[in-house]
């Protein structure tokens, strides 16, 4: 009987297969109609399979720029190459045999020849720049968390304490020079010229060409007079100077009562002081230390420059090659430093469009900015670092300026005296110090009132360190009567 049952048995297996088969092909149908449900109902902006799409494309854009900045620095670098790792970092590199004379004693080694920079971090960073403030005010004291108590602390050198468990001292001692909102605004001068102190001016006359800028930017105790005018021209505008060249801004400022004063660090009774006798507008710098660029008041001034001009040129920077002295316009060759890793910032920055060189090495040739990518190669690159910047943290990407806000505050704009103190001298009482915090948004040149409406009135300023995503924001807003 067996055998005659599995002939049967054999055929109905064979007549069943075909079922199983089609039943396996339907739970396989269904099971990707599933995920294919799934994948439609999370596939809100940010799905992982859209993101990548995303990434990608941010990733050609970036990739393109790369190469369009490595052009630029093989064309604008006198001797650097720019050597692309992937779509967002590149190594600036001098030449075999460049003469690194800077000795770091701190870590016992000469400057190295070559220099890793992230290029989509400096996109986004120079890009806030442009909109932010880089002048202490009252208004960000206010809405910082402890603005007052920690912060206003390590704004005062000599006052005895870490805090400013005496709220009412420290505000003395800061009201010199503390506006209640931005004396300065984005994009309110076309053209500016920064000007460093550099003895490669002396084999330049660039005087008149810096003069003719709409704001002109200087550092420290640098001289401007006759001896040197065809070399670093007449204009004052801004003058960023270190606490030490602070004790004497009378002397600095003989002869330009309008020039305003930014003191880089700290303010005390000895500054404050010299303030209080005169005529012209002084403040404190509200900015952040580059870690990875060049240090000192001259990035600092481009910083300053940035946050209210269009276009920055940088004179008197010593960017050129062969450069083996510290030397000034106004002294003597002293024993230095070559400063190696300032000089290939500084180019990176002119290839990113934050600034345009003008050094002793170019001053001969018609000024061609063709091979620096454009305004749009700039902003779509700029708008593919953000996109890849709020991925990678799983951020929103519409807030736009707004996104990095991490403190917001709201003061009223007709509240908040001007800088000042009630024991001022006569000579400022009766100067105009204060013009730049009593100008109406209407006298503003076009552009920058522009700029106010879309920023909707909002000040930006930094918190801390050399981060993107610390931002204090400050709306202004009327109070209810």
């Amino acid at each position: 009987m067996t055998r005659a049952h599995l002939p049967a048995a054999a055929a109905g297996a064979a007549q069943r297969r075909p079922t199983v088969a089609l039943l396996l092909g339907l739970a396989l149908a269904f099971c990707l109609a599933v995920l294919s449900i799934q994948s439609s109902f999370f596939a809100a902006p940010g799905a992982p399979s859209r993101r990548l799409d995303l990434d990608a494309d941010d990733v050609r854009e970036l990739e393109g720029f790369q190469s369009r900045v490595q052009q630029c620095v093989a064309s604008r670098g006198l001797g650097l190459t720019a050597d692309i790792v992937d779509h967002c970092k590149l190594v600036l590199k001098f030449p075999e045999g460049t003469n690194s004379t800077w000795y770091n004693t701190q870590f016992k080694i000469f400057e190295p020849l070559e220099y890793k920079y992230d290029v989509c971090e400096a996109i986004l960073l120079w890009e806030q720049y442009r909109n932010m403030t880089t002048v202490l005010t009252r208004e960000y004291l206010d809405v910082r968390p402890d603005g007052w108590l920690d912060y206003a602390a390590k704004r005062i050198a000599q006052l005895g304490a870490d805090k400013c468990y005496n709220r009412t001292l420290c505000d003395e001692l800061l009201s010199i020079l503390l506006p209640a909102k931005p004396p300065f605004h984005p994009r309110q001068f076309a053209t500016c010229a920064v000007v460093g102190n550099s003895g490669d001016l002396l084999k330049t006359e660039f005087g008149q060409e810096i003069d003719a800028h709409d704001a002109v930017f200087r550092d420290n105790e640098a001289p401007v007079n006759k001896k040197y005018a065809k070399h670093v021209g007449w204009k004052r505008d801004f003058r960023l100077v270190v606490r030490g060249a602070a004790r004497n801004m009378a002397p600095i400022l003989k002869g330009s009562s309008n020039e305003a004063l930014i003191i880089k660090s700290l303010t005390h009774k000895e500054i404050n002081a010299v303030i209080k006798e005169l005529p012209n507008p002084v403040y404190l710098f509200q900015g952040i230390v580059l870690r990875r660029g060049a240090k000192g008041t001259g990035m600092k001034s481009i910083e300053l420059a940035l946050s209210m001009c269009d276009i920055v040129d940088m004179y008197g920077f010593t960017v050129d090659p062969g450069y083996t002295e510290w030397t000034r316009y106004f002294t003597g060759p002293r024993k230095g430093h070559n400063p190696l890793q300032g000089r290939a910032y500084y180019q990176l920055l002119e290839c990113l469009g934050v600034i345009r060189i003008h050094s002793p090495m170019r001053a001969q040739r018609v000024e061609d900015w063709s091979d620096i990518p454009s305004k749009e190669e700039i902003r779509r690159a700029h708008a593919a670092a953000f996109h890849l910047k709020k991925h990678e943290t799983g951020q929103s990407a519409e807030l736009g300026p707004f996104s990095n806000c991490k403190v917001w505050g709201t003061v009223d704009p007709d509240n908040g005296p001007v800088s000042g103190t009630s024991d001022m001298s006569e000579t400022r009482k009766n100067s105009n110090y204060s013009k730049w915090e009593l100008l109406p948004l209407e006298k503003l040149r076009r552009e920058a009132q522009e700029h106010h409406i879309q920023m909707g009135g909002v000040s930006l300023y930094k918190m801390d360190g050399n981060k993107l995503d610390d931002l204090v924001c400050v709306r202004h807003q009327r109070s209810s009567s």
